[in-house]
């Protein structure tokens, strides 16, 4: 019997990303117990919105720690994306490809979020911005943490699901959508009385940078 040599991809460096994400989360619940709490039924109650909006939570502990979770899940989510549906990129350093895509995203979002509150602050508009671009991050936020089991089977049960991926993406996006839609719904006066700015919100920091990454990403 001739032996067949098996490669088998280490996972240490995806296993200690996932240690430093449960520590993160740990972070998060010991020293913000009931806010954690209000967190994570944040899809079915407005009550951590409601909570913390007014006090500006966007540097907070808690928020921050919950943000870092975020560009590691994400980036590990992008990894195991590209993995299964890009063959050539396993030409590509695990690790390295790794850190390109959280530097990337981290990139993204920071430039976004700076873009966003500047925005406001020409517009004279910087409370209402920033009350908008904490709900949405905490929607990304959670969005994240429904994503973790699934980057825990890609790793570890089924590498290479298209068909995990899948549902990876559907759930990114109907956390998201959910937070849009009570976004709206909280903020439905407002936005009827400025509904053209709204309108102008959206094309230029919402959808606008979505597109250009897309188009950078297909060229």
């Amino acid at each position: 019997m001739e032996a067949v040599a098996r490669y088998i991809e280490s996972t240490d460096w995806i296993s200690a990303i996932f240690l430093l994400g449960l520590l993160l989360l740990v972070f998060a619940k010991g020293l913000f117990y009931s806010r954690f709490l209000t967190f994570v039924i944040l899809p079915f109650n407005n009550k951590y919105i409601i909570l913390n909006n007014k006090k500006g939570k966007l540097l907070s502990g808690f928020h921050l720690s919950l943000s870092l979770f975020q560009w590691l899940n994400l980036s590990l989510f992008g990894y195991f994306a590209l993995q299964a549906l890009v063959p050539d990129s396993g030409q590509w350093d695990p690790l390295v490809l790794f850190f390109i895509l959280f530097g990337a995203l981290l990139g993204f979002t920071l430039a976004k979020l700076l873009l966003q509150l500047a925005c406001g602050y020409l517009f004279d508009n910087t409370k209402m911005i920033s009350y908008l671009v904490f709900q949405k991050w905490s929607y990304l936020n959670y969005s994240t943490l429904v994503l973790f089991p699934v980057n825990l089977l890609l790793t570890y049960l089924f590498p290479g699901s298209k068909a995990l991926v899948l549902i990876g993406v559907i759930l990114l996006f109907a956390v998201n959508i959910t937070g849009w839609a009570n976004i709206l719904k909280i903020h439905q006066k407002v936005i009827s009385a400025q509904f053209f700015y709204f309108i102008l919100y959206l094309c230029a920091l919402e959808i606008a940078p979505v597109l250009i990454v897309t188009n950078l990403v297909n060229a």
